[in-house]
C-alpha cells in the first residue's frame, strides 16, 4: 500500500511540475466566437470589456489619442524529455501556447476594432540547443 501511494504522489508531482501559466484567466478558456459575443464592434464599451475580462494588462494610445487595451494569456508545458536524466540537460524544452486580444476604443470609449490571435511555440533549452 505504501509503495502505491508513494508512486501516485511522485507521478502527480512530476505531472504538475511541468506546467506554468500566466495572464488573463478568461482568455485561458475563451474561444474566438465567445470573445466576439462580449467584445462587439460599435457596441461594447470600456466598462463592458472590463466587466468581462478585468483590467487590461497594458494600455497604450495611438498618435491620435485613441486608447488600446491588450490582454494576454500564456501556458508553458515542459517536454517529457526534460525528466530523462542527462538527456534533459542536453536537449530540454517546453511547448508554449499564447493568446493575445488587442482592443481599440474610439474617443467615446466604444470598441472600434479588436484582434485575437492564438499561437503555439517552442522553447528549447539544454546544452545541445
Amino acid at each position: 500500500m505504501k509503495k502505491t501511494t508513494v508512486t501516485a504522489v511522485l507521478a502527480a508531482v512530476i505531472a504538475l511540475a511541468g506546467c506554468a501559466s500566466a495572464g488573463n484567466q478568461t482568455l485561458r478558456s475563451a474561444n474566438p466566437s465567445e470573445i466576439e459575443q462580449h467584445v462587439v464592434k460599435g457596441k461594447s464599451t470600456k466598462s463592458d470589456v472590463e466587466a468581462y475580462l478585468g483590467a487590461a494588462e497594458s494600455v497604450s494610445f495611438t498618435d491620435s489619442g485613441l486608447e488600446i487595451w491588450q490582454y494576454t494569456y500564456a501556458k508553458q508545458t515542459s517536454k517529457a524529455i526534460n525528466f530523462i536524466p542527462v538527456v534533459g540537460i542536453l536537449a530540454g524544452g517546453a511547448d508554449v501556447d499564447k493568446k493575445v486580444l488587442t482592443i481599440l476604443f474610439n474617443d467615446k470609449g466604444v470598441v472600434m476594432k479588436s484582434t485575437y490571435a492564438a499561437s503555439k511555440g517552442e522553447i528549447r533549452t539544454g546544452l545541445a540547443n
